[in-house]
């Protein structure tokens, strides 16, 4: 069992480090300004590290202290989160709720359900991030992340769901098509301007090329112009800059207002795994396995 002491510091601390001082973490927590120092005193004695550099102006955490300050949030959330499931008595979703996805599926698909997700449970509380960087869930407290990609075999600490895997189709503008023709053929792919995905190493995405036999090649094609953002490649491909292949999810609406026009359907192939992934044991909290399941039946990819 933590005693009440302990987790008492651990309060003061992070109220300190988020207040930027003794005297607003005082105020925060409706203590004394000595009471408040002389915990934070304690809790650096009891630990032998400093965790405050201190000035005559302000309060700012030493390495050790934002290390600590980081886990301390963790486990001031984690207590908060058990009081609250316990007062919705397990049938409501509640609490905090922190999810990450990739930034355009995330904006396109995931948002907007979200939004309704969260008018539904008026008691929760969801933490977005919409990021293409790597995530650590474990490390950033992340209860569920929709991942596109990922390693053939997941972690044990990590439940994932497999949802289907995208769909990517090449298509142009027709202002584009007008001026260049149409392809008809692989071969005349190779004559056309393309527009790629730059990854953040400086190389590109290889185009995807499905063939009878079940092999997909990987082709790596000269860019006219290479951007690291799937809606930045839309609007270029709209604009009339070229070819593109893309997932579908990303231009289904273009595709069915004329915007963007498939092109050699046939070669029509499949991308990168879709999953749902979570800290294993958080699928039992009602918000996790409430919005997983919401996930699962609205993002699968048939």
């Amino acid at each position: 069992m933590i005693p009440s002491e302990r987790l008492k510091g651990i309060e003061a601390f992070v109220a300190t480090a988020d207040a930027g001082s003794f005297t607003a973490a005082a105020e925060r927590l409706n203590l004394t300004n000595s009471a408040v120092s002389k915990s934070v005193a304690r809790l650096e004695v009891r630990l032998g590290s400093r965790l405050f550099e201190r000035t005559t102006r302000r309060l700012a955490l030493t390495d050790a202290g934002t290390a600590f300050y980081r886990t301390c949030v963790r486990v001031l959330a984690d207590l908060e989160e058990a009081e609250a499931v316990l007062a919705a008595q397990r049938h409501e979703p509640v609490g905090r709720l922190r999810l990450d996805a990739p930034a355009a599926f995330g904006r396109l698909q995931v948002w907007p359900l979200l939004l309704r997700f969260a008018q539904q449970h008026p008691h929760l509380r969801p933490h977005v991030s919409l990021t293409d960087r790597f995530v650590d869930l474990l490390e950033e407290g992340i209860d569920v992340a929709v991942r596109i990609g990922g390693p053939d075999h997941w972690p044990a600490s990590l439940g994932h769901r497999y949802l289907g895997s995208e769909r990517l189709i090449f298509c142009a503008s027709p202002d584009y098509l007008a001026r260049s023709g149409t392809p008809a053929s692989l071969a005349d792919l190779s004559r056309h301007d393309a527009v790629l995905y730059g990854k953040a190493d400086g190389s590109t995405s290889p185009w995807l090329i499905a063939h009878d036999a079940g092999a997909v090649e990987r082709r790596t094609m000269e860019g006219r112009i290479v951007v690291g953002s799937g809606e930045a490649q839309v609007a270029a491909v709209k604009a009339g800059c070229g070819i593109a292949q893309l997932a579908t999810w990303l231009v289904r609406e273009d595709l069915a207002s004329g915007a963007l026009v498939p092109i050699l359907p046939g070669y029509t192939t499949d991308g990168l795994p879709l999953n749902l992934v979570w800290p294993v044991g958080r699928q039992l909290l009602p918000k996790v396995h409430t919005i997983l399941d919401l996930l699962a039946s609205e993002l699968r990819i048939a």
